[in-house]
């Protein structure tokens, strides 16, 4: 692209064009519409060079801009000055489209999805016996993530179910979503049923410790629920929650990992860490907001694996087990949970427990939640 401007005496333009009106002071003294600077940009082909654009041969399509000239008073550096600013115009108008953006394929929830499939921001799944219905928040992506394994060692009185809430990234969300119930069960088969509660311990430490050799920064939020042989197995480490209807009042299994709990604050400080208290939220050497997690390699100090554990005789009165973040929960309470569900869930003709995920995250975001939600719900019943 050439840039020319008509500039009186220019050796680009005859002294004789019109455009100068014969003018010879270099002080411009009209202000009438004739009086302006004629400003051509040649759009030239790569072989072609400036002084080809003159030619009438040529296949280059020139474009006048007509600019005002500068007041009366101003000499002629002003002048000069309006010849730099068309520069700086034209260089504008070379600027390229930026190159086109290429959004790789995600995996999310332990399959395969475009990016298309994320934008919808919702995952839903009825499978049997269970329900999950997870709603991405504010972030770009997903980064909470599910397990679902029923017939556990062929036994359809078995399962596997977990929710897992990733911070820093999705990757130790979805680890612990594949590895998790395999270390459990794992670590089952060398200790024993009787120790099974401990079984569970080393199979979320194995997990935690696995995850740290890939190297890969982030962490996870957890909360399981393992049905074996008529007991559930219910662990947590960090703030997703496991709460159960008996008989329609709520009983929480799990108590979440937080800074500001007293005996996870001891534990830090003794450890020589601290807790700090940032925007209302308590955190861990000032960073994390929850005090147990798998992951969270910079933390790992204070920030621990090893879950809480409770171990509870299912009874016929336990009617359903709902797993869920804290997107749920930090909105949402405990029996105001199991009262919203219940009604889809319980004593009617078609129960609709995925209609009941969806209810509860619907007013969690109605109440301002910008985070991930994810819900399950296990009905209790054909484990009895």
């Amino acid at each position: 692209m050439s840039c020319s401007v008509a500039v009186s005496n220019s050796p680009v333009f005859s002294p004789s064009s019109s455009l100068f009106c014969n003018n010879k002071s270099p002080i411009l003294k009209s202000q009438s519409p004739a009086d302006t600077i004629t400003l051509t940009l040649n759009h030239l082909k790569p072989s072609q060079s400036p002084s080809s654009s003159s030619s009438p041969s040529s296949p280059c399509s020139p474009l006048r801009l007509r600019l005002q000239k500068p007041p009366t008073a101003l000499a002629s550096s002003s002048l000069a000055s309006t010849s730099g600013s068309s520069a700086s115009t034209a260089a504008v108008l070379k600027r390229k489209r930026p190159a086109r953006l290429h959004i790789p394929i995600m995996e999310v929830f332990g399959g395969p999805i475009t990016s298309a499939a994320a934008e919808k921001a919702e995952i839903e799944i009825e499978g049997d016996g269970y329900s999950v219905y997870c709603k991405r928040g504010r972030r770009e992506v997903m980064e909470d993530r599910f397990s679902a394994v029923l017939d556990l060692q062929g036994d359809p009185k078995q399962a596997f179910f977990g929710i897992f809430d990733g911070h820093g990234g999705s990757k130790a969300a979805e680890y612990a979503a594949d590895k998790l119930d395999k270390n459990i069960i794992e670590e089952i088969a060398k200790r024993g049923e009787e120790q099974i509660e401990d079984a569970v311990k080393h199979g979320y430490l194995n997990t935690d410790s696995q995850f740290l050799k890939e190297d890969v920064r982030g962490g996870s939020c957890c909360v399981t629920a393992l049905i074996r042989k008529g007991n559930l197995v219910v662990s947590n480490v960090g703030d997703c929650r496991s709460v159960m209807s008996i008989g329609g009042v709520a009983e929480a299994l799990t108590s979440d990992h937080r800074p500001s709990r007293e005996d996870e604050k001891d534990r830090i400080e003794t450890l020589g860490g601290y807790v700090d208290l940032i925007h209302g939220v308590w955190r861990v050497q000032g960073s994390l907001a929850v005090s147990r997690g798998i992951g969270d390699g910079h933390l790992k100090q204070w920030v621990i694996a090893e879950p809480d554990t409770k171990i509870v005789r299912i009874k016929p009165e336990h009617e359903f087990l709902i797993l869920a973040s804290d997107g749920l929960w930090d909105k949402v309470g405990n029996q105001e949970a199991i009262d919203i569900a219940r009604p889809l869930c319980i004593g009617v003709d078609k129960p609709d427990p995925l209609l009941a995920c969806k209810k509860l995250a619907d007013i969690s975001v109605s109440r301002g939640c910008t985070d991930d939600i994810s819900v399950m719900l296990i009905q209790m019943e054909r484990y009895i």
